[in-house]
């Protein structure tokens, strides 16, 4: 805060007085920074729904028996299974060219991906691979080692006959640390990896320092493999260990069996609203809807778009975004009805819930909520839940004894989410990212009804402020017919993580 001024007239001295105040009552007006966590100031000024006219109508909507039993049916068989078991004979190397370390960033999917990256190229170096270390990330500020969220001896035990794995290194290189790396330029750290370096970048630049020193450290090592150009075997091992090797610790699957239960069989739950006026629909009975709503500060701040909170708002993700990334994400060029036209902002909450009950889900839906802390708070989320007033999420379903042991450790609330979500009859994400990308892609690996909003339709269909609500709602469901889960074969340079197919899967 700025130095005060003494100033002898009363109303400055006053105004100094309440200077000093503010941040004692008001605090959260000057930590810009808490992610996602909406200021004060955006709490006063919260936005009305931007959408009246269609949310009026899709309260008031009727959705039949026929149209819930559409929604619930699971996706056709097109004949593809999971394939990544190598047609070769497995085998370890008779010796190990040395150890592999690597140092992952990201929050709990990006990290996901750069560990099933590590074993495959541990396997193209034929070394020993050092359980992952993973870096804090400086938003989510979680310190969670990979042990804390994956069940390290499933891990090691399912990849037993493709590589080697060990939880630390031998006592002869246990220097070999992130603080060592911090301090000088090392021989056996390499940082120099390109993204998407192919697998000769490896042999080429990391097998002499392995072959040198025993060891070699890679840092930064998020998106450091190819996606193309790799061996059959090698893809399929990096399925392999996404789908099949990492599991959750035990205590993250019975918190998510607890979630996936009661989301089932909520008898005696109500919903926020009452149920005194929900639809008579058994057609979902026993059935749920996992909504991945990534609708944070950071989503908003980076996304440049516009939401609904004035100039006010606009000053402050403007302020948030040259903090946080210090000039590296500018301020769009674009409009904010161009960016939508591209379909490059986010959805909002009461976007999301339109494009649910256009889809016709209605207020008998059981719908949970797999998110952080929403941008704008309850205020943002309000008209979600006049929606779809059955709306629960770990906090509602569980007990603070419960949630103990993932209080305030983003990498394993989110293991909760994405655990829930791969157990729920269908899943949506309100918009592109890292989790929907994992799920989609795992989802598509199990033949799981997962709805992928078509985001440039959507934008258009919103800055259509005189569309009806049945023409809003046949452009939607005609948009996102083939929108659903079916499966899209890989293109180049797409992510096997997201695209499974043809790689990891069988056609029969």
């Amino acid at each position: 805060m700025a130095r005060l001024q003494y100033q002898t007239h009363g109303r400055g001295a006053l105004a100094g007085l309440l200077m000093l105040l503010f941040p004692v009552f008001l605090p959260s007006l000057f930590s810009p920074l808490g992610h996602a966590s909406p200021s004060m100031l955006s709490e006063w000024n919260a936005p009305k729904p931007r959408h009246s006219r269609l949310l009026k109508s899709a309260l008031q909507s009727d959705t039949t028996n026929a149209q819930q039993s559409a929604l619930w049916i699971p996706l056709a068989n097109e004949g593809w299974r999971p394939c990544v078991e190598s047609t070769k004979t497995p085998s370890l190397p008779e010796k190990s060219e040395g150890y592999i370390q690597v140092f992952l960033d990201g929050g709990l999917n990006q990290q996901r991906m750069g560990i099933c990256d590590a074993v495959a190229v541990a396997k193209i170096l034929n070394a020993t691979l050092v359980i992952p270390h993973l870096e804090v990330n400086p938003v989510w500020q979680d310190s969670s080692s990979f042990m804390d969220i994956f069940d390290v001896d499933h891990f090691i035990n399912a990849l037993k006959d493709d590589i080697s794995i060990v939880k630390e290194l031998p006592y002869e290189f246990s220097w070999s640390t992130r603080e060592y790396y911090a301090t000088a330029i090392r021989a056996t750290r390499i940082k120099t990896a390109p993204v998407h370096a192919s697998a000769n970048w490896y042999l080429q630049n990391v097998l002499p320092t392995l072959q040198s020193y025993g060891i070699a450290a890679i840092s930064p090592f998020s998106h450091r493999l190819a996606f193309d150009n790799l061996p059959m075997d090698i893809q399929q091992l990096r399925c392999k260990v996404n789908f099949q090797a990492l599991v959750f610790v035990p205590h993250i699957r019975v918190l998510g069996d607890a979630l996936v239960s009661r989301l089932r069989n909520p008898s005696g739950k109500s919903g926020a609203l009452g149920t005194s006026y929900l639809q008579e629909s058994t057609e979902g009975a026993g059935k749920f809807v996992v909504l991945h709503l990534r609708f944070d500060k950071d989503m908003a701040a980076h996304s440049a778009c516009d939401f609904g909170g004035g100039k006010a708002e606009k000053l402050a993700l403007a302020k948030y975004r040259q903090v946080l990334w210090q000039g590296r994400v500018l301020n769009s060029q674009f409009t904010d009805e161009e960016l939508r036209n591209q379909g490059r902002c986010p959805l909002t909450p009461e976007e999301i819930g339109l494009l649910l009950a256009a889809l016709g889900f209605d207020n008998s839906t059981q719908l949970y909520l797999a998110s952080h802390k929403v941008y704008g708070g309850e205020a943002r989320i309000s008209t979600l839940r006049k929606l779809f007033p059955l709306m629960e999420d770990k906090k509602s379903l569980t007990s603070a004894l419960e949630r103990g042991q993932i209080k305030g450790k983003a990498s394993l609330l989110a293991a909760v989410d994405y655990y829930v979500g791969m157990h729920s009859d269908i899943f949506i994400s309100a918009s592109p990212g890292n989790m929907h990308n994992a799920l989609v892609g795992h989802r598509t690996y199990e033949n799981l009804k997962t709805i992928r909003p078509n985001m440039a339709l959507l934008g258009q269909l919103f800055l259509n402020k005189s569309i009806s609500w049945s023409d809003f709602q046949q452009a939607v469901i005609e948009g996102h017919e083939n929108r659903q889960g079916q499966i899209r074969l890989k293109k180049p340079k797409q992510s096997i993580y997201t695209y499974p197919a043809p790689d990891c899967m069988c056609h029969t």
